[in-house]
């Protein structure tokens, strides 16, 4: 059965920060509140959690097409080919912030994704979510909980979300009401924005 742990945004619980990180180094499985949905994450290097997660969401790890959650834009040479300037100026305005942006990969993805042409990069304008990125020294890989009822798409109670995924995950964060609609995504790998899915972030904004 997974734990479950009160964490306050404006001034998150260092020993409890530690504990949700320690969780996420061992291979667990983290439900952790963004700036928009709650999200289920792991560590992007371990290969059991990554297929923990596309196990529970039905996907093959390959195909899987999750964000990588970063605590601010140092990671971005990690994982992705060098960007304009005109690029760099869209993620500095708009992160942290509710977007995810795709952006073209590069030759040092984990394993797992070294496949993959294009990464979908998060920078979530949350402290527990980018202290958790901090303390683990690398991005969260990361996707949406959602909840089947067609009139609420995603799940805020974080008691629920525990009562619904106690037995998948190992630790979900309460970190309060989280939002019921998704990041704005947008598309950077091809040079101008091209809007994939209008979420809580402003689409106008670039």
């Amino acid at each position: 059965m997974a734990e479950f742990t009160k964490i306050y945004e404006a001034n998150p619980n260092p020993r409890e920060m530690e504990r949700a990180v320690n969780i996420l180094k061992k291979g667990g499985l983290v439900i952790y509140p963004t700036d928009t949905v709650y999200g289920l994450g792991c560590d992007i290097t371990n290969s059991r959690a990554l297929e923990k997660i596309a196990w529970i969401k039905g996907v093959k790890l390959a195909k899987a097409n999750w964000s990588f959650v970063c605590a601010n834009l140092s990671n971005l040479s990690d994982y992705v080919r060098q960007i304009d300037t005109a690029t760099f100026k869209i993620l500095k305005r708009a992160l942290p912030g509710p977007y995810t942006f795709v952006l073209p990969g590069n030759n040092n993805l984990p394993k797992d994704f070294k496949k993959k042409k294009t990464v979908g990069i998060r920078v979530p304008d949350n402290s527990i979510a980018r202290a958790l990125v901090e303390g683990l020294g690398n991005p969260i890989v990361s996707t949406s909980i959602y909840d089947e009822d067609e009139v609420l798409e995603y799940t805020t109670d974080p008691e629920l979300i525990f009562e619904k995924w106690q037995n998948q995950v190992d630790l979900v964060i309460d970190g309060g009401y989280g939002g019921n609609v998704a990041s704005t995504v947008i598309d950077l790998s091809r040079g101008e924005p091209i809007l994939l899915r209008e979420g809580k972030g402003d689409p106008d904004i670039f």
